[in-house]
């Protein structure tokens, strides 16, 4: 969430932060609520101070005149009015500041939309086979490992099952991406919840935005988490923490669920757009001085797995237009994969500074100072599956048909290929 005193003083950046990301709110109307609101609880208060002086003059009084007593019971109806009127402005006001996105970094290249991303690095050669790779859809259904039938009639579309080694083969990367984040990136392991209650995915930020892109259990007020960040963030929801206790590094393995409503037909063969799916999450709070530099260090931590799977894969900035809602500044990894013929994103780091915790209420208390500040928060997929799995099964195929397992997953698989 955006600090109220950003708006008051400086409503230029916010206008300007939402030209960039091709959004348009009513700026305006919030300022102006805003006014309406601390003027009424000056009047409110006022009106207290009347009513608390001729309360006390009245109970001094051994004969309780009429017209004092009615004066009273005006001044608490004048009151209670302005309490709701204030209530429900403070509703308005806060349904449209949880509307804002976040600021981009003055370094956040400009952009309309993902065309205009800017392609940083890319590692590994991408080689040509001497035969025809086929993607992942169809060797997977061949070796038998992939069943898209069977997930159709238990499910429907957009999900799949995975059959022995091809169930083997993501366990194997779940264990081993995890153990790579713990033993020597220093993450600590964290289970979460897969389902959620409101006020936590606000505290995320991925309510209201994009509910419409997650599943709902209205009775119980519940939702299925689209990613680890969110009930992540809620870790330390409401707690100061103290400054010599960060970093705070959390890595976890989910579920994560998510609606994908996608034009027909777009990305539809596969499993590389899909309603369940597992994902390891990195997450960072840090001192607000040091997120920087943290991003720089997430973003090392997800490119060491496609390094040690030795995967050709890119590194992207993501440009204002295309910036996520909550973030000011991300990059993303993609993956190659040569039987799609397309790179695919397995990755998203971003600094969303304080807009999380400010949200959630997470600070840390200066050691030196009796002073607090928000954390900044950070998130960063290592990696995401099932499209790691797609890369490795087109990027390690064999002309047989059959597909090697990288060097790195073989003391997790407990074998060396898929034929």
């Amino acid at each position: 969430m955006i600090d109220i005193e950003l708006l008051r003083n400086k409503p230029e950046i916010i206008r300007e932060s939402l030209s960039k990301r091709g959004e348009s709110l009513d700026i305006d109307q919030v300022i102006k609520l805003d006014q309406e609101r601390r003027s009424m609880i000056v009047e409110a208060d006022d009106l207290r101070n009347k009513r608390n002086k001729g309360s006390k003059e009245l109970s001094s009084l051994k004969e309780k005149p009429q017209e004092s007593i009615e004066s009273m019971r005006s001044l608490s109806q004048s009151i209670k009015k302005l309490e709701d009127t204030i209530k429900d402005i403070d509703n308005k006001l806060k349904s449209i500041m949880l509307k804002i996105p976040n600021i981009p970094q003055d370094l956040v290249p400009i952009g309309i939309d993902d065309s205009e991303n800017v392609t940083l690095h890319q590692y590994g050669d991408i080689l040509k086979p001497c035969f025809a790779i086929k993607p992942h859809w169809e060797i997977g259904e061949n070796l038998g490992i992939i069943d898209f039938q069977r997930a159709v009639k238990i499910s429907g579309a957009r999900f799949f099952v995975l059959k022995g080694k091809g169930a083997m083969l993501q366990r194997a990367l779940i264990s081993w991406m995890l153990d790579l984040h713990i033993k020597e990136h220093g993450y600590e392991e964290i289970y979460v919840p897969n389902i959620v209650n409101s006020e936590t995915a606000i505290g995320s930020g991925h309510l209201p935005k994009f509910s419409n892109n997650m599943y709902f259990d209205e009775e119980d007020d519940f939702w299925l988490i689209p990613t680890a960040e969110v009930p992540l963030t809620s870790m330390h929801k409401n707690e100061i923490l103290k400054e010599e206790d960060l970093p705070i590094n959390y890595v976890s393995h989910s579920l994560c669920f998510r609606r994908e409503k996608v034009a027909a037909g777009r990305d539809s063969r596969g499993i590389k757009r899909v309603h369940q799916f597992d994902k390891i999450e990195m997450y960072k709070l840090v001192a607000q001085e040091n997120s920087d530099l943290e991003l720089k260090l997430l973003l090392k931590h997800a490119t060491e797995v496609c390094l040690r799977l030795e995967i050709p894969y890119r590194v992207i900035e993501i440009c204002t237009g295309d910036l996520g809602f909550a973030s000011s500044r991300s990059y993303d990894i993609e993956l190659w994969a040569p039987g799609s013929e397309e790179w695919l994103e397995v990755s998203s780091c971003s600094n969303c500074t304080d807009f999380q915790s400010r949200r959630s209420s997470i600070k840390y208390r200066l050691s030196d100072k009796k002073i607090s500040k928000f954390v900044h928060t950070l998130n960063g997929s290592g990696l995401a599956l099932p499209r790691l799995i797609i890369a490795i099964l087109e990027n390690y195929q064999k002309e047989d048909g059959s597909i090697m397992i990288p060097e790195v997953l073989r003391p997790y698989t407990g074998f060396d290929e898929i034929s």
